[in-house]
């Protein structure tokens, strides 16, 4: 929707500019048709170590590419982590968009946090890392293109005393960044496959949780379900396993929804 909008405007521009604005339109246009170099923006140099090791596991490029981040997109990455998406979005959306990372303040505060959003900084100028507990973070009203939660959906229902991190409401989490979303706006949800049953209880046990809870808190906070995507399914994975099991780190089943704030 975003990208045909601003194809239209290219080609009008192209239309009624003179011969020598013609040629930038033209070229605005077939960006606008091409869309972001979305492996330009994984495999550009600089990237923490670390974090490329996880991309072949985690196909970046793919992913942002099936959810549908654009140049110039406001964008949101909840409880961002190191950043490792936050930065690749950055490179994305590019000098005219933005990255917003929430992190819960408790994480980070260790010199390793630091440092590393230190040189995401320093690499991606338009990404800012905001320490701040999920359910106390909201967006204005209206002014997000795109959100990602990336393997972190499950921890809605975790909570824990060692982490200093406490029980909250997914529904408060969800109506915040529903009313923060611009109308069409995108929240990519990646996240470890669970078996049915307590959630909290599933979480507790196996940091995973049932589609089926994802996909119904969505729709309950007004999203609709835009598209799914199979392709990090793996039926040889157990269910039953904790995540960070290592025979199944790295290797778990994880579902991919693309949901949307209605127009």
């Amino acid at each position: 929707m975003r990208a045909s909008i601003l194809l239209a405007l290219a080609t009008c521009a192209l239309v009624v500019a003179p011969t020598g604005a013609a040629v930038a339109s033209s070229a605005a246009a077939n960006a606008a048709e091409t869309g972001p170099d979305f492996k330009a923006a994984v495999s550009d140099p600089g990237r923490d170590e670390a974090d490329i090791t996880l991309d072949e596991s985690r196909k970046p490029a793919e992913l942002l590419a099936f959810m549908g981040l654009e140049s110039g997109d406001s964008a949101l990455d909840i409880f961002a982590g190191g950043g490792y998406y936050s930065e690749i979005m950055g490179r994305v959306v590019g000098p005219e968009g933005s990255v917003v990372a929430v992190n819960p303040p408790q994480f980070t505060t260790s010199d390793q946090s630091r440092e590393k959003w230190a040189a995401v900084s320093a690499r991606q100028p338009n990404v800012t890392m905001v320490p701040a507990q999920l359910p106390d973070y909201k967006a204005a009203a209206n002014s997000l293109d795109f959100a990602m939660l990336h393997l972190i959906y499950h921890d809605f229902y975790w909570e824990s005393e060692q982490y200093k991190f406490e029980k909250l409401d997914p529904a408060v989490v969800l109506s915040n960044l529903y009313k923060g979303m611009k109308p069409g706006g995108i929240v990519a949800v990646i996240d470890h496959a669970g078996l049915p049953g307590d959630t909290r209880a599933v979480v507790e046990k196996t940091h995973r949780i049932d589609p089926a809870t994802v996909r119904s808190d969505f729709l309950a906070a007004g999203f609709v379900l835009d598209g799914e995507s199979d392709m990090f399914a793996n039926p040889d994975d157990d269910l039953e396993k904790n995540v960070f099991d290592p025979a199944v780190r790295g290797k778990t089943s994880r579902f991919v929804m693309r949901f949307r704030k209605p127009e």
